[in-house]
């Protein structure tokens, strides 16, 4: 399956020495450190490339699908960003006479813009069985597939190219058109076991990342208005929360979690998913969630009394969540 997800390469093989040379010496699948890889590539009778123009070679390579690496720091040093700080509170000591200090420890990394361990990214699978495996994956992470869903996922070839795809498998048998969700049009596809499921309807509240598939609003569904005269919007954003109840959005946990957004639902429901709330800040993947925040305003006495009840703690710079720290 992974094969057959993974996208073809963008570009023809590299018709340039270096990079022939470069693909040839990462061609027994391994993954090689910057002068590990040199090495090799001198080794192969040719003339030696020098270290600059090897780094562009690679970055050509990277650029066009060829090559991948194993970590971000030399992305950030290509474009030109400052790796994130340590949080260890240590500021690493330049060294002293007669005393190799950390910035002066051999490494086999070499320049920052080619840290880290290169590869070669394996050739993807057949367009067609591609665009099939692309679409059952999407039904099973979504459920009900739409046309905003898969318009979130940014496929090639949009909407368009995915329908084609989905009547063939309705042809097959292997999934269903169905109307499930009122409003989205007659464009809706699933699985037969998820229409099953559909029929006996879970009700519960659910915490869920925003960007998480199975939270609907922002892609399938049009974020609702927190009402009144409040300007801030949620967004499908990385590191921000949704609490669902019933499939309502309830809450929105701002990504940072100082801000909540708190939806109109009855006074029963809003009592279940403040429940959640501790869970939806543990998601946010912070070490502290601090509320100082509900719709765009200063916490209210009655928006304390209702986080307290649900576990926060008051502090003199907001709500605290209980036990919001990673694992």
């Amino acid at each position: 399956l992974a094969d057959a997800l993974r996208p073809p390469r963008i570009a023809p093989a590299p018709d340039a020495d270096r990079g022939r040379r470069i693909v040839a010496a990462l061609a027994d699948g391994g993954a090689l450190f910057f002068r590990d890889l040199a090495d090799r590539v001198g080794a192969d009778g040719g003339q030696p490339i020098p270290d600059p123009e090897l780094v562009d070679a690679l970055w050509d390579l990277a650029w066009s699908g060829w090559v991948t690496n194993d970590g971000w720091s030399a992305l950030r040093a290509r474009l030109g960003r400052k790796a994130p700080a340590r949080r260890s509170g240590r500021t690493p000591h330049p060294g002293r006479p007669g005393r190799i200090g950390r910035g002066a420890l051999p490494s086999r990394s070499g320049p920052p813009t080619a840290a880290g361990r290169w590869s070669l990214v394996p050739a993807g699978g057949d367009p067609g069985e591609g665009a099939i495996a692309t679409v059952q994956a999407l039904l099973d992470r979504s459920g009900v597939l739409t046309r905003g869903a898969v318009t979130a996922e940014r496929l090639p070839g949009g909407f368009a190219a995915a329908y084609r795809v989905l009547r063939a498998m309705e042809d097959a048998g292997r999934c269903q058109r169905t109307y499930a969700i009122d409003g989205l049009g007659a464009a809706q596809f699933a699985l037969p076991s998820t229409i099953d499921r559909l029929r006996s309807p879970h009700r519960g509240v659910v915490a869920l990342a925003a960007t998480d598939p199975a939270n609907a609003y922002g892609a399938a569904l049009a974020w609702p208005s927190v009402g009144g005269d409040v300007a801030h919007r949620p967004g499908r954003k990385a590191g921000a929360a949704v609490v669902l109840v019933d499939g309502v959005l309830a809450f929105y946990l701002e990504r940072g979690g100082s801000s909540l957004l708190a939806f109109d639902i009855d006074d029963r429901a809003r009592a279940s998913a403040l429940a959640a709330l501790p869970a939806a800040a543990r998601l946010t993947g912070r070490d502290r969630v601090l509320v100082s925040r509900v719709n765009a305003a200063p916490v209210t006495p009655e928006w304390s009394a209702r986080l307290v009840e649900a576990g926060f703690r008051e502090t003199p710079r907001g709500l605290r969540a209980p036990d919001a720290g990673r694992g």
